[in-house]
């Protein structure tokens, strides 16, 4: 299984803001470029996070990003499923829909193959991955 480019940024973003020194609020701009991704991109993804609760936005002087306690809790399974959603692995409906679709095993078995992925990503958190022996060589490649 192949997550969403959507998804793989928002995962990034969160590690991102997990090695955040204490009283380090990056912004959207600052985490783009320390993600390598296009800001536009990581706005969205700021966007939805934030409605998710894994993080807060602050505005003004002193404002930025914050993983909130949270997004650090969070299970890595319960964010992917969030953000891919709870679309098929194969487009058996799509238009024209597979013929064969009445008589498949296919959708069942790849649907209870994604369940099990979800379920191995269940137990980590985003904490997880930033935690020793990965975290100063993390905060060396995302804060620069």
């Amino acid at each position: 299984m192949r997550l969403t480019k959507f998804t793989d940024l928002a995962l990034r973003v969160a590690m991102r803001l997990a090695v955040a020194g204490e009283g380090e609020t990056p912004t959207s701009r600052e985490v783009a470029e320390a993600v390598n991704a296009p800001y536009t991109h990581v706005a969205k993804v700021v966007s939805r996070l934030r409605g998710m609760g894994v993080l807060e936005a602050r505005r003004g002087r002193g404002g930025g990003l914050v993983l909130t306690e949270a997004g650090r809790a969070a299970s890595v399974g319960h964010l992917v499923r969030a953000l891919e959603g709870h679309g098929d692995v194969v487009g058996c409906e799509d238009d024209p829909p597979c013929p064969l679709r009445s008589a498949c095993r296919l959708r069942m078995a790849l649907q209870t193959a994604q369940e099990a992925f979800y379920q191995a990503l269940d137990p980590i958190t985003v904490r997880d991955l930033v935690d020793e022996p990965v975290r100063p060589v993390l905060v060396r490649l995302l804060r620069g």
